[in-house]
């Protein structure tokens, strides 16, 4: 998954890159820079105290200490005033300078917090708009191979379009339904039997072995059966490709799956993938529900309304909404995994 949202500590990543959002003189002053610069240790400061003040947007790098990741980069977000002076354009800078960055020093996996939401006052649904919009379109128009994470605290704090739909969509599936019918049952009128040997006799005619069973089919009968099998996930998945005028690259990256994982689909025939991976391609492909439960069929599986992770996508599906990172906001904010692989 090029792209995943997480409820975790950006400090405990295991990964090439964090980003720090921080001010202007890497002061370490609070919030996530404060985590950052405390759990790296003091040769983080000393190596900032030789850097040069950054501006709005900029970026620097250092190394990471005693953090399990090998580079900190550091940018400083704007801070929040209404929107009125172009803090969504800086914001984004912040993201797209800190991949280009990342890209330079050979980073494959990048880990960014929700920048300029805490003491900057940004507010964090909007943050995470611009952040999966900024990552989404470098990821989708570079060659590189980058895995990035956007770490977040409060899962509360999204506002997410259409979201009061969604919660009316999940409440009318999930609600309770009771229900009883009365059956009436025609009985066989009784029978009573004059002693031990008519009774063996009426038990005999109602014996296990008189009711009727369904014919074993024959092998020649299950091997013309196997032949009338649908295609597989893999020989649908490249006619629809096809039918939508879409190249591989473009259907994998749009989908949020690595090409690692796609190339297994469509070589490996022991490879069967998970739902979260089939619905990632149906959101690319912009499927019906009817199309994508035939997707999911191929690989033995289907949505159901039992099933909160089912439902929202479903959701945004039947509304038309294939933004698949919108769609993993929502699923985040739900605590359900997100799309992709």
């Amino acid at each position: 998954m090029p792209l995943q949202i997480i409820h975790k500590d950006i400090t405990t990543m295991d990964c090439d890159a964090i980003v720090n959002p921080t001010d202007s003189y890497f002061s370490g002053g609070g919030g996530t820079d404060r985590a950052i610069h405390t759990g790296a240790g003091p040769g983080l400061s000393a190596e900032c105290e030789r850097l040069e003040p950054l501006s709005f947007g900029e970026v620097a790098v250092t190394g990471g200490y005693k953090l399990p990741c090998r580079y900190i980069i550091h940018t400083m977000g704007p801070v929040w005033n209404g929107g009125y002076n172009c803090e969504s354009v800086l914001l984004r800078s912040c993201y797209m300078n800190a991949l280009f960055k990342a890209s330079e020093l050979g980073a494959k996996s990048i880990a960014f917090p929700l920048i300029s939401s805490g003491t900057f006052g940004f507010p964090k649904d909007k943050v995470l708009r611009i952040a999966i919009d900024a990552i989404s379109d470098y990821i989708s128009n570079t060659d590189k191979e980058i895995f990035v994470t956007v770490c977040v605290h409060d899962r509360e704090a999204f506002v997410l379009s259409k979201e009061i739909a969604l919660k009316e969509y999940i409440d009318e599936h999930t609600k309770p339904r009771f229900r009883y019918e009365a059956h009436t049952v025609a009985m066989a009128p009784m029978h009573s039997c004059n002693g031990p040997e008519e009774m063996d006799a009426c038990c005999a005619s109602y014996s296990v072995s008189s009711i009727p069973t369904a014919k074993a089919p024959s092998r020649e009968d299950l091997s013309k059966w196997i032949k009338k099998q649908d295609d597989t996930f893999a020989v649908m998945l490249l006619k629809l490709i096809d039918e939508k005028g879409m190249t591989d690259v473009q259907c994998y990256k749009k989908a949020n799956v690595s090409k690692g994982t796609f190339w297994k689909i469509n070589n490996d025939p022991n490879y069967r993938p998970s739902k979260a991976t089939v619905l990632a391609f149906a959101i690319a492909l912009e499927l019906s529900i009817e199309e994508t439960e035939q997707l999911l069929r191929t690989v033995g599986l289907a949505l159901s309304h039992s099933n909160l992770f089912d439902l929202i996508v479903e959701f945004y599906i039947t509304n038309g909404n294939y933004d698949i990172y919108e769609i993993n906001a929502a699923l985040f904010k739900y605590d359900q995994v997100c799309i992709g692989c």
